[in-house]
């Protein structure tokens, strides 16, 4: 999967700004947010299945315009919030592209079923416990 990582970072495109929060007077001063863009469409390395794949797994992450957008802003550092950002990149691409594990259809067990069904009966007489002797 590296030589995939490798070439998808030329594709990424970079903006920063200044981060919000406390810090006093260095935090107004200094852009340090870093926003990493990455055209999930337009992308020449990735295949139109990985990119459909992509869409559908990271649809909330995605704009109209089908760039991915993640926002690194937790560091100190303008550095260090874009290697940040960066994993989180390669992170959210590994996962979205990793094939679902295949379910294994199993069957309950005969005690489960029949715990199932003695909780079944309980319940059903006293239910009928409820009703009137007329009713039926």
């Amino acid at each position: 999967m590296q030589p995939l990582s490798l070439s998808l970072d030329a594709e990424c495109t970079f903006k920063t700004s200044r981060s919000g929060g406390a810090g006093g007077q260095h935090v107004n001063k200094v852009s340090t947010k870093v926003q990493l863009e990455f055209n999930v469409i337009q992308s020449a390395i990735l295949t139109d299945a990985e990119k459909e794949l992509i869409q559908q797994k990271l649809g909330s992450r995605i704009t109209k315009d089908g760039i991915l957008q993640i926002v690194a802003q937790a560091e100190r550092t303008q550095l260090g919030n874009k290697d940040a950002a960066i994993d989180l990149f390669y992170q959210l691409i590994n996962k979205a592209l990793m094939p679902p594990k295949p379910r294994k259809a199993t069957r309950p067990t005969k005690s489960s079923v029949q715990r199932r069904l003695t909780a079944k009966k309980r319940d059903s007489d006293i239910k009928a416990l409820r009703r009137n002797p007329g009713e039926q």
